[in-house]
């Protein structure tokens, strides 16, 4: 079992407000993510990873997004056995206090 990488909404807000470039992906559901979504995040339902695996370039660290960090959790245990670098949201939607924005599709 590896050991899961986090990383705090906050420290994301504020990577983002230096203008750094994060891959972002929000594995929320369709009617979740229209309540808003982090700028620059990809949307990729989690049961639909699976069938998306090109879409996650595996040499980027990526940072997974789900309403409380539950589901993003386990979608980075998934991929991580898979070999890419991943990072989890702790926290989830529910402790992001920066701007969001509507969802956007793949």
């Amino acid at each position: 079992m590896y050991e899961m990488k986090e990383i705090s909404p906050e420290e994301i807000q504020q990577r983002l407000e230096k203008g750094e470039k994060l891959e972002l992906i929000d594995v929320r559901e369709d009617e979740e993510v229209e309540q808003g979504m982090i700028p620059h995040a990809r949307h990729i339902r989690m049961n639909d990873i699976p069938e998306h695996l090109d879409a996650i370039d595996k040499e980027k660290e990526t940072i997974f997004i789900c309403r409380s960090g539950a589901r993003s959790g386990n979608v980075c245990a998934y991929l991580q056995e898979k070999g890419y670098k991943v990072v989890n949201m702790a926290g989830g939607m529910l402790d992001y206090k920066g701007e969001t924005k509507p969802k956007s599709t793949i």
